[in-house]
């Protein structure tokens, strides 16, 4: 008995062990690393077998992550603001979401992936490699599947439209295999229905418009699901302060709230672009009206033209339409609810976030996310519908700007300094607003500046904490100046050689200010000293750059050709300029573009004490060149013009520097450490 117990004991262990393991999902960076690595060794079938495994894990943590979110915020609501109860319902949604979660996946902590293996499947970087890897293998149809989609969210990708081309030609290829493996519901449901509608075959656009409507909303509970996670104060990384606890909560909410109101930014755009289709959400309400009354439906059209107000009080054409049903029908109707209740939810977020940003300090502005596109010429009383035109462009609220600075544009004022050489200027190095300059710094402090690089940089320093921000292919450190000048003044590295990292930037701002005859003063916005080196052994088969065109002050848009000047982009941004510390490295080329991120109209081999500036909008495209063997390092500089925009940790380090003359007076020049007198 007590034998058969065991065995029985036993089996049930190994029986849960199984289970256990069964519900342990594979982690997606394991994968994905293992897909790497086979297609180095040039084992395809392995390639594929990766890349695909993770592409399902990652699909699989998300939806999983969502599922359970969703779960566990229904089954634990916030039914009162009583603090008691408020901490009670998050330690017991704490508790489902752990259980809901592992018991999908497994342990969350195997799930916990770094940044830029997150940035690599948002980019679509797997179907890069399964592209290349169907292709070896002879499966062009899947090659063509994989190349199609990463293209989608990468159109800038000069090979990849070149190698679509070569599929399209290719025998057994056909149109149909060229689909987007990751193409939203919402959006492909849209583009259909927009073909149909089109061609004038109003009925069908119409089942393809409200499945669009239907899953355009499943997609923002979705999104708004997946802020629920982790949150990262950005504009409060520079205080120093300790939180408590209702401001810790307080933060947190906001980022939350903050993300749930960017869905609407994110449902709208397209893979690939920078800046959300206009009138998005409101165009299908405009589509359907006008659908439904080609079709003879009128009662539907009335509803989704008194929806389409909703997001329009007072539209002329769309108010006119709505005055011809109600006439036809004989009654009024009603707009639809999902669109009231999503609109007051919007309206209260942004009540909401104005409270939590003024409380935290920062300053939020507020986006007007439908843009009306203007009256119709169509003054007759039959409905008029969209015209159509589709295309992404920012919305009205953002400016086309290709130059931020509202002054004279003039340059070839006084270099200041003796030894500081102009090398071109915005002539020779085809542009507008551009310069080069030799010998800003001498050797020896290039040589100074590069070793206290060594000492204080840290990987993802300054970009959010990615270890690698701009390409996996290298290692990317840097440090702020207040960093360097905290560390000098507790003697972990020379304070000599901090102050100079301090005094070079701002000789690097006058010779800016005074070449390019500025009429007001220039302010620090961001000073970074940064280094990229080259991974060993990832250097083969690159075909990235060490940092992607853009523009500092607006999110280029190389397809539209046009720059727009909007959030992300530190659109307060008006100059920059890179100071040089050395150029014994391969690669890694400065390059000015056309607009078209194609074109390269200027190159600049770094070198010590060479410095290149220029205005920061969109007249100055640039990148870097991939560094492929070495390291490359510099002094990264932005200014604006309006001083509300003002580096903090830059008027920061001028308090530590002030602070260290006033020492050196009082100690009438004796060699005392600060450190040595606390």
């Amino acid at each position: 008995m007590d034998v058969n117990c065991k065995i029985y004991g036993f089996l049930t262990y190994i029986l849960q062990t199984l289970l256990l393991s069964s519900a342990t999902l594979e982690p997606f960076d394991l994968l994905y690393d293992n897909g790497v690595e086979a297609f180095y060794k040039g084992d395809y079938d392995n390639v594929v077998r990766y890349m695909e495994d993770a592409l399902k894990s990652f699909s699989e943590v998300r939806q999983t992550r969502i599922r359970c979110r969703l779960k566990c915020g229904d089954q634990h609501r916030f039914d009162s603001f009583l603090t008691d109860k408020v901490f009670e319902v998050i330690l017991y949604r704490g508790h489902c979401l752990n259980q809901c979660i592992e018991g999908a996946i497994g342990p969350q902590s195997v799930h916990k992936v770094s940044e830029d293996v997150i940035q690599d499947f948002n980019r679509r970087i797997p179907y890069n490699y399964l592209q290349l890897a169907y292709r070896k293998l002879g499966q062009l149809d899947k090659a063509a599947s994989a190349a199609h989609t990463y293209f989608q969210a990468n159109p800038e990708h000069v090979e990849m439209g070149e190698d679509l081309e070569q599929y399209k030609a290719e025998k057994g290829v056909k149109e149909e295999h060229f689909i987007d493996r990751q193409s939203r519901k919402h959006q492909r449901a849209f583009f259909a229905g927009v073909k149909l509608y089109d061609k004038g075959n109003y009925e069908e656009s119409v089942n393809l418009f409200e499945e669009a409507l239907t899953e355009y909303y499943h997609a923002d509970v979705e999104c708004r699901a997946l802020c629920e996670g982790p949150q990262h104060f950005e504009e409060q990384s520079h205080v120093l302060y300790k939180y408590n606890l209702y401001e810790l909560i307080s933060d947190h909410y906001t980022q939350v709230l903050h993300c749930q109101h960017e869905c609407v930014r994110d449902l709208a755009t397209r893979p690939g672009r920078l800046s959300p289709m206009e009138n998005y959400l409101p165009l299908h309400y405009d589509y359907l009206q006008f659908a439904y009354f080609k079709a003879g439906r009128n009662e539907e059209a009335l509803e989704c033209a008194l929806t389409y107000l909703l997001f329009y009080e007072g539209e002329e054409f769309m108010t006119e339409n709505v005055e011809y049903y109600r006439e036809v029908l004989g009654h009024d109707g009603q707009p639809r609810k999902e669109a009231e209740q999503y609109l007051r939810r919007h309206k209260q977020e942004l009540d909401l976030l104005l409270i939590g940003s003024s409380n935290l300090g920062v300053p939020y502005i507020e986006g007007n996310y439908w843009s009306s596109s203007g009256g119709r010429e169509d003054a007759n009383r039959i409905p008029s519908g969209t015209d159509g035109w589709m295309d992404y462009v920012p919305i009205s609220t953002k400016k086309n700007i290709t130059m931020s600075v509202l002054q004279e544009l003039r340059e070839g004022g006084p270099l200041l300094y003796e030894n500081v050489q102009l090398v071109q200027n915005s002539n020779t190095l085809n542009g507008s607003q551009r310069v080069l300059f030799d010998e800003v710094i001498s050797e020896d402090e290039c040589s100074e500046l590069k070793h206290l690089a060594h000492s204080v940089t840290a990987a993802g320093d300054g970009y959010k904490g990615k270890m690698s921000p701009h390409t996996p292919n290298e290692k990317f450190e840097g440090a702020t100046v207040l960093k360097t000048l905290k560390y000098g003044y507790e003697g972990r590295v020379p304070l000599k050689s901090a102050r100079l990292f301090y005094e070079v930037s701002e000789k690097a701002r006058r010779i800016v200010e005074s070449y390019f005859m500025l009429n007001s003063t220039l302010h620090f916005s961001y000073t970074h000293l940064v280094c990229r080196t080259a991974i060993s052994g990832q250097q083969d088969h690159r075909n990235d750059l060490s940092h992607p065109i853009h523009a500092d002050n607006c999110l280029l848009d190389p397809e539209a050709n046009e720059c727009w000047k909007e959030p992300p982009a530190y659109t307060y941004r008006d100059y920059s300029a890179l100071l040089y510390l050395n150029g014994d490295f391969d690669g890694g080329e400065f390059i000015f573009t056309e607009m078209d991120a194609k074109t390269v109209t200027a190159s600049v081999k770094p070198r010590c004490g060479r410095m290149v500036g220029f205005s920061s909008g969109g007249e100055n495209p640039h990148g870097v060149r991939a560094v492929t063997r070495g390291q490359r390092c510099a002094v990264a500089l932005w200014f604006t013009l309006n001083p509300l925009y003002r580096e903090l940790e830059r008027l920061q380090a001028d308090e530590v520097i002030q602070a260290l003359d006033n020492q050196h007076m009082l100690d009438h020049g004796q060699q005392i450490n600060p450190k040595d007198e606390l």
